[in-house]
């Protein structure tokens, strides 16, 4: 099958279709130099999907081939096209001045991905997430069954993981956790749909309420080339709020679960804050998880138990050493 080129495109509401969608669940990624992980994510999300749309756009690694290569083995419910235009980083000011529906904008192209989804339920997925397929398949069953309510997007979180120099990996001090309420599983309307930020895309959910699903996922970004941040083009934007990241990155010590339990284990001040706000209510559902789902002594512990073909995924030998 031959990927769709897409050039010159611009967004608008109803190319959603949500009166064309059927039952199910698309998931829906942008990929830019995504070669590390994209089979990874792929394949650990694959088999709970009814289809997966990778829109990949200004790839200079092996991306383009490795995803032609699974849409050959994979079939029908890999879809893969390429958007030509040149997208604005996020972060730099060529994004924050770039109108929403314009053609080098991120939110246009994030738009573009999620109107190539066909099935009443939508995901986002990055191309490093390793799914923790346990609690991804207790979602999908749930919202294929009817049990999760449909008046909420189904966020959900994940541990960001790096590497020591020595190989052994952790996560980082300075930031543990992604995922605060803008992943998560949604119903698509009209009004679900990414609008324009100055710093970056938000995803506008519309009337949908937020309710915290999980832990769903290992963040492997920081374990890529350039450990995540050669697609912000910090050479030329050395202002960018990723810029400053990753100096935190740089300066930051890798923890090990049992630490990074008691660092998120919440206060009062998190309760209170709750009462107050949304974004305050996830934050605290997802931080009092933590100790139910990641009782484990270590961090490799957690990966064997959760995920146990990480070591593969990652490329990563018994040590956590690159293999």
């Amino acid at each position: 099958m031959e990927t769709p080129i897409i050039s010159g495109y611009q967004f608008r509401p109803e190319h959603l279709q949500v009166a064309a969608r059927t039952p199910g669940i698309g998931a829906f990624m942008r990929c830019r130099n995504g070669a590390d992980f994209v089979e990874s994510t792929i394949r650990s999300h694959f088999a709970h999907y009814d289809e997966i749309v990778v829109v990949h756009n200004q790839c200079t690694d092996a991306t383009p081939e490795i995803l032609a290569r699974l849409g050959q083995e994979l079939g029908p419910k890999l879809r893969v096209c390429h958007y030509t235009d040149r997208v604005q980083p996020l972060g730099s000011e060529g994004h924050a001045r770039t109108p929403g529906d314009h053609p080098e904008s991120m939110v246009n192209y994030s738009n573009f991905a999620l109107a190539q989804t066909r099935f009443q339920i939508a995901v986002k997925l990055d191309d490093d997430h390793l799914a923790i397929p346990d609690e991804v398949a207790r979602m999908v069953r749930a919202l294929r069954d009817g049990r999760a309510d449909l008046r909420y997007q189904h966020c959900f979180s994940g541990f960001n993981l790096a590497r020591s120099n020595d190989g052994t990996l952790g996560i980082p001090a300075f930031d543990p956790l992604v995922g605060g309420g803008d992943h998560g599983y949604f119903r698509v309307l009209p009004t679900t749909l990414f609008q324009h930020d100055r710093r970056f895309e938000r995803f506008s959910r519309g009337p949908l309420a937020r309710r915290f699903a999980g832990f769903f996922y290992w963040h492997l970004k920081y374990l890529k080339a350039g450990r995540g941040f050669w697609n912000y083009e910090l050479g030329d934007n050395p202002e960018s709020r990723y810029s400053r990241k990753k100096a935190q990155f740089e300066n930051s010590p890798l923890l090990d679960m049992p630490e990074i339990r008691t660092r998120l284990k919440p206060g009062p001040g998190d309760m209170v804050a709750a009462l107050l706000s949304e974004k305050a209510r996830l934050k605290l559902a997802r931080d009092r998880s933590i100790a139910a789902m990641f009782p484990d002594a270590s961090l490799n512990a957690a990966l064997d138990r959760l995920s146990p073909l990480w070591r593969d995924h990652c490329g990563l030998d018994q040590d956590g050493a690159t293999d």
